[in-house]
């Protein structure tokens, strides 16, 4: 297996097309059907089914990509980081979990930075790609939270990878719904008020575990469900579909608009939401400034 075969894969994928992925890639096309074929031989696996109108990745196939993309995205940073010999010009990197005040923090740390070039990085992931952002120093800092339900396991993993979790605020849960939800204009709801309604999360990729989910509750009954993959995509369903999603509570008009609301949503659980980083290196100037940025956001909100 090389990185370039690899860089196949995903190209092919991309385009769906054998011959529009070789003419991309400036390869004949018989040459790169022989690296795909010569890849699935070595791995055992079908990486794509083939139809009359094109290819499309197989279930082992889906797996493989998402692989296939971090190691090629490592390969991307290492040959900028030492093929390069002008200095680094990444400022900041974030990683977190769907959150609006990670980037309202974030929006002020850029504006405040006032140069003519710079290179932020802002990245909303899946719960573990944010440990494996941090663990790799992909992103300076990863945000997301703790629950008496994950708490374990989460800790268990950060601490496997030398990561330090720094609490933040904890937040009681709350249901965002649209405005125009039926159970807008309640002073809380329960869980079996929720049963009605579509519940929406976020998609936890090839480790789709409960304890990596970004929802509190994830276990719990819920008749209607749709898995997400991006923050506007799930503000667009609460809307569309009377659904609702669970978090903490903070809201930003200047992100969300006005038409999702938050319910507080009678629960024994908390959010513990806090930052990771590494313990082998020391936090730079920028990260320490986007925390104050951050830390000031939640007092304004919380006040």
């Amino acid at each position: 297996m090389t990185l370039q075969q690899l860089k196949y894969i995903i190209t092919i994928a991309e385009t769906g097309s054998i011959t529009t992925a070789a003419q991309r890639l400036f390869i004949a096309q018989p040459s790169l059907s022989k690296s795909v074929a010569e890849l699935e031989k070595e791995m055992g696996i079908i990486i794509f089914n083939r139809s009359n109108r094109g290819v499309y990745l197989s279930e082992d196939g889906t797996k493989f990509l998402s692989y296939a993309r971090q190691i090629v995205e490592q390969a991307e940073l290492l040959e900028n980081e030492y093929k390069s010999t002008a200095p680094p010009r990444r400022a900041l990197a974030v990683s977190a979990q769907h959150y609006a005040f990670v980037v309202n923090a974030f929006v002020a740390l850029v504006r405040e930075y006032g140069r003519d070039k710079y290179e932020f990085s802002l990245r909303e992931l899946k719960t573990a790609e944010i440990i494996e952002d941090v663990r790799t120093h992909r992103s300076d800092i990863g945000v997301l939270f703790l629950s008496s339900f994950n708490r374990e396991v989460i800790r268990h993993i950060l601490q496997n990878e030398e990561i330090h979790f720094e609490p933040l605020f904890v937040a009681k849960p709350h249901v965002f719904v649209s405005r125009s939800n039926p159970l807008v204009g309640r002073s809380s709801v329960t869980l079996d008020d929720l049963k009605a309604f579509p519940r929406l999360t976020y998609d936890q990729g090839v480790k789709n575990s409960f304890y990596f989910a970004e929802e509190l509750h994830i276990t719990a009954e819920s008749p209607k469900n749709i898995v997400v993959s991006d923050r506007a995509t799930l503000f667009n369903l609460l809307i569309g579909l009377d659904g609702y999603t669970i978090s903490s509570g903070i809201l930003s008009s200047d992100l969300n608009g006005s038409n999702i609301v938050s319910i507080p949503l009678v629960s024994d659980e908390e959010m513990e939401i806090g930052y990771i980083t590494t313990t082998d290196r020391p936090m730079n100037e920028l990260t320490e400034r986007y925390l104050e940025h951050l830390k000031e956001y939640i007092a304004n909100y919380s006040s």
